[in-house]
């Protein structure tokens, strides 16, 4: 029983009616011959770079132009190439050679199908490095085309892909400009430019803040204390992009938050992560009074009039991320303490000046979302629309069908 119904003219045949697989192996090679390991081929197509074999003594794989390489361990099941040159390559690929009844390209594109992998994952042995056998791989049913059509197909696949591909770079490259027009959206709130200022007046952050605090040392907050369930705490990981989201078995009983209380979180305070990326903070909502901040992060508890929304975008500016880039300690891991955060210069705007650029920022920033949203829409879409692509392939769905064609019955001899 075959997977499901092809065109007339095409067979199911199994892959290794359609590929030749090769069992060439050599330990005796020049120092110039070029080496592929598992690290020189990408995941769903692409062979980037190649080592030398003048340092590798042992028993390796052969293969030559046109070949197709496949990693068959189970974590590289979807990494496979075709070739461009010969040489060597690791024993852990598998290379498969172009037989006179199937274009090779063909195969490589069946090697991405979802159903092709799954077939290699569940049926690959062993416990601590998983592998699927030629064998296996050789084993799999695969539906050939007659040989015109066979070319038709890769053909409409890839100038298919070719406009995809032409779409995905595109919507990167807007994504890629995301962060820059943030950045100068931002540096014109800073400067008071986004409403019309020429010049404003800037001072230490400090002078605009009730208290500028540390969360607790290690000692008073252990990871025994931490409870599936409970008061969360907030550390640098669980501030993202302007703002705070919790973890599970993060937080701490209401007692164990009792004895933190001068560690507590208060609406219209601002969380600064203190280690490793500088500017990483959030405004604290109604919604997070009460939790606690924890040994990697600070608490800015803002003055009177002044507003957490506005500053916390603030102190997440390219300029205030520069000018903590440059005063952070530590070599290994750069780390913030109280006085280089009291330092930091901020523009020091009235209330209803920060209302303003906040009303602003909110409309500006959420356009800019909208169109980060549909970029990263449409780069996940290509990959979706690829695999529909593929499948239809493999079904004779693509419009290339020709009932003129011989049947692929006589590609294969005496293969019913």
């Amino acid at each position: 029983m075959w997977p499901y119904e092809v065109p007339e003219n095409w067979v199911w045949v199994k892959l290794g009616d359609a590929v030749l697989p090769s069992g060439e192996k050599s330990d005796s090679f020049s120092s110039g011959t070029k080496y592929i390991g598992l690290e020189h081929i990408e995941k769903d197509g692409g062979i980037i770079g190649h080592g030398d074999s003048s340092d590798i003594k042992s028993l390796k794989n052969v293969f030559a132009a046109g070949d197709i390489l496949y990693g068959k361990l189970r974590p590289y099941l979807n990494k496979h190439d075709i070739t461009t040159f010969g040489g060597i390559c690791s024993t852990d690929i598998l290379v498969f050679k172009p037989s006179q009844n199937c274009d090779i390209r063909l195969v490589n594109y069946y090697l991405n199908l979802d159903k092709f992998i799954s077939y290699a994952v569940s049926n690959s042995k062993g416990i601590n490095l998983p592998r699927v056998s030629q064998g296996v791989v050789l084993a799999i049913p695969f539906p050939l085309p007659p040989l015109p059509e066979q070319h038709r197909i890769v053909t409409r696949i890839e100038s298919l892909f070719t406009k995809l591909d032409r779409a995905k770079e595109l919507a990167q490259a807007a994504l890629d400009r995301f962060e820059t027009r943030k950045a100068a959206i931002l540096h014109q709130a800073f400067t008071g430019e986004l409403i019309g200022l020429s010049q404003v007046h800037k001072c230490p952050l400090h002078q605009l803040t009730q208290d500028i605090r540390i969360g607790p040392f290690g000692t008073m907050l252990h990871a025994s204390d931490y409870i599936g369930y409970g008061v969360p705490v907030i550390n640098p990981k669980h501030i993202i992009n302007q703002s705070i989201l919790p973890q599970e078995k993060v937080a701490i009983s209401k007692n164990k938050a009792t004895e933190l209380k001068s560690y507590e979180l208060r609406e219209n305070d601002i969380v600064l992560g203190r280690r490793g990326e500088m500017g990483r903070t959030a405004p604290v909502t109604k919604k997070e009074a009460g939790w606690i901040c924890g040994t990697g992060s600070m608490i800015i508890r803002l003055k009177e009039g002044y507003i957490a929304d506005f500053y916390s975008a603030i102190l997440s500016s390219q300029a205030s991320v520069e000018y903590l880039e440059r005063t952070a300690v530590g070599s290994t891991m750069k780390n913030l303490n109280e006085k280089i955060v009291r330092n930091i210069p901020v523009p020091d705007f009235s209330r209803e000046e920060q209302q303003k650029i906040v009303r602003i920022l909110d409309s500006l920033l959420e356009k800019e979302q909208r169109a980060r949203t549909l970029c990263q829409s449409v780069i996940g879409q290509v990959d979706l629309m690829k695999k529909a692509i593929l499948a239809r392939a493999f079904r004779g769905e693509l419009g290339t069908g020709d009932p003129a064609d011989e049947s692929a019955v006589g590609l294969l001899g005496d293969v019913e």
